[in-house]
């Protein structure tokens, strides 16, 4: 019910503890004086989709980044803000709910206090449904009392997760403008941004005065570009996770009977499944990525996990954990192509219950082979974005399935003379998402809250809350902002010689680098993960003591800060310009033009290869 929005709930020992906590603040967001220094202007990572972008952006296209700066900062050109007048600005949740989510609200709301107390926030019930209909509720410190360092979006709840049809557009400016809103701060993944993005362009575009910021939060961990280092959520959803399988690992390696097939949460992209990999060490994982990187087939999966199977047990190993990632089924060719089809049908009108009698011969055959429980799932209505309900696919026992029954045939054939196969299967994903908030997801979005009004004070539209060095302790964070449209791209497709850019730009879900050092550190461990049962168990989660302060293994892994090695670079820059002036000698002249010819040609051939390299999305 709406009335239950926004009250104050009954809370256990432990969340009355967390409740307690408080969060920090990096130095650079400390005080009543917001210090901001603009960079350069930004271009679009991939320059195949440059024009395309500020064709559709013309208005926010190219704005430069922007880092916040603290009180003892020497930068002559820094924006120094003293005077804040009161300001209205409002927040909604669009994605769906991921742990720290009510810590953006409470650290904006705290943000905004600080800087002028007769500042007002104002949350949209039922998120972009609310936005719509102009339903608010005023965020006081009463409302956040019960929701502090809390999980699940309870506060203010979430409905459909777009902006983005001319109707839904004109009611969010309408709304805006009604409700005389100074900004307006949108929660959520790759989808939610990008509609945030649009939004800030209309609303360059007609006039209207308020500022659109976005945050990135999502329990997949897909939001990750040059700018954007980790999503709120993504830490405790893979430590809780982790929790559960390795809680599996040891049931399986007890019995040594069973072989458990877990489905994780996290759409398109594996980043779950790998991270949760790195932490408890099942003996398999099947990665999206790899499989589209392969080409792999249904066949080749299914032969993959019974070589597997089979070499264990020539060990006398019965039992293993197995990790899917949701957005498998999306990965595999024949798979993918058999889904395009049905939802192609499914946009012309055609029933579910009589789409398979159109399917291509192909198709059909496909259809035919599969499980009736896998073709019923298959059948449902895509989503808003045009994917499958991956949710509700359970591949886990698709495969499950499929490697009994190629078992029993290599049983029956005499090849396989071991113990018969039995599996048990799992969904581990909405059982995460309204958990309590790990310390850095309570820590990161609390900061991007406090971001969210610097970025306001700046009078910035089309932006997105960054922070960089994540994996550095609090008071090492850098704080900035980045223009949405310079985190597009737009999906390019081979036809014919090359490859061009096609439909719309959009913040695209990042995949798993499969050059990066995460990815890299599972390869170098898979064998012995597989064979020898080296389970590791984290254990819950943890809010003191020992585990409090753990980071995730693909934070810590990469050399990231895009923004804080673009500004080293600038500094070399500097040093040279101050180096080669005229008047200098003709040996540093000679010098640097050579140096920095090889350095263009380089640069020339990496971007060249990286674009021609990354084929269609």
């Amino acid at each position: 019910m709406e009335s239950d929005y926004g009250v104050t709930r009954e809370l256990s020992d432990l969340q009355k503890k967390r409740a307690l906590y408080q969060p920090e603040l990096p130095p650079c967001l400390e005080g009543t004086t917001v210090r901001v220094e603009f960079g350069d202007g930004t271009t679009a990572a991939d320059p195949a989709g440059a024009h395309v972008i500020s064709q559709a952006f013309p208005r926010t296209y190219g704005q430069p980044l922007a880092h916040f700066l603290r009180a003892t900062s020497k930068v002559p050109d820094a924006h120094i803000i003293t005077e804040h007048p009161p300001i209205r600005v409002g927040i909604v949740f669009s994605g769906r709910q991921s742990p720290g989510g009510h810590n953006v609200i409470w650290g904006l709301h705290n943000a905004i206090k600080i800087h002028n107390p007769n500042s007002t926030l104002l949350g949209f019930v039922g998120g972009t449904e609310g936005l719509f209909a102009q339903k608010t509720l005023e965020i006081t410190d009463g409302v956040l009392s019960s929701y502090k360092n809390q999980g699940g979006y309870d506060l203010l709840g979430r409905t459909k997760d777009q902006i983005r049809t001319t109707e839904q557009v004109n009611e969010a400016v309408a709304a805006c403008q009604a409700l005389k809103l100074d900004g307006l701060v949108i929660i959520g993944g790759v989808t939610s941004n990008t509609d945030a993005a649009q939004l800030a362009e209309t609303f360059a575009e007609s006039k209207c005065s308020t500022k659109v910021v976005g945050v990135p939060v999502t329990l997949n961990g897909d939001l990750k570009n040059q700018f954007v280092e980790a999503n709120v959520g993504f830490d405790t959803i893979c430590k809780v996770n982790s929790q559960l399988i390795s809680n599996v690992c040891t049931d399986a390696l007890s019995a040594e009977k069973y072989y458990y097939f877990i489905r994780l949460m996290g759409r398109k992209a594996s980043h779950v499944a790998l991270e949760c990999t790195l932490q408890s060490h099942p003996n398999l994982v099947i990665l999206g990525e790899e499989v589209t990187s392969s080409k792999l087939t249904l066949f080749d999966i299914t032969k993959q996990l019974c070589d597997a199977v089979q070499a264990r047990a020539d060990q006398g190993k019965y039992h293993g954990v197995v990790l899917i990632p949701e957005g498998l089924v999306e990965s595999i060719p024949e798979l993918y192509a058999l889904l395009q089809e049905i939802h192609g049908l499914h946009s012309r009108g055609i029933s579910p219950n009589n789409i398979s009698d159109h399917l291509s011969p192909w198709a059909s055959a496909l259809f035919d082979f599969l499980p009736p429980f896998i073709r019923k799932q298959l059948l449902l209505h895509p989503e808003s974005d045009d994917s499958a309900q991956l949710s509700q696919i359970e591949t886990e026992k698709l495969l499950a399935h499929l490697v009994e029954a190629e078992m029993n045939k290599r049983m029956e054939e005499g090849t396989y003379k071991g113990k018969k196969f039995n599996a048990i299967c799992h969904f581990f994903g909405y059982q995460a998402r309204g958990t309590l908030p790990s310390k850095f997801d309570c820590d990161y979005a609390w900061v991007l809250g406090h971001i969210c009004y610097h970025i306001l004070a700046a009078g910035l539209n089309g932006y997105m809350a960054t922070v960089t060095n994540l994996k550095s302790p609090v008071n090492k964070w850098k704080c900035g902002a980045a223009p949405i449209s310079a985190m597009m791209t737009v999906k390019r497709w081979s036809r014919g010689p090359g490859a061009s850019p096609i439909g719309k730009p959009a913040v695209h879900p990042s995949t798993i680098d499969l050059k990066g050092k995460a990815y890299a550190l599972l390869r170098s461990n898979a064998s012995s993960f597989l064979m020898d049962d080296l389970y590791r168990n984290p254990g819950p989660l943890q809010f003191d003591g020992p585990g409090a302060n753990a980071k995730t293994f693909t934070l810590s892994v990469e050399d990231q800060d895009y923004m804080g090695r673009i500004k080293l670079l600038q500094e070399y820059l500097d040093k040279v310009k101050n180096i080669v002036k005229p008047g200098c000698s003709q040996e540093v002249l000679k010098a640097a033009l050579s140096a920095m010819a090889s350095v263009t040609d380089v640069l020339s051939v990496i971007s060249s290869s990286s674009l021609n390299s990354a084929g269609p999305l």
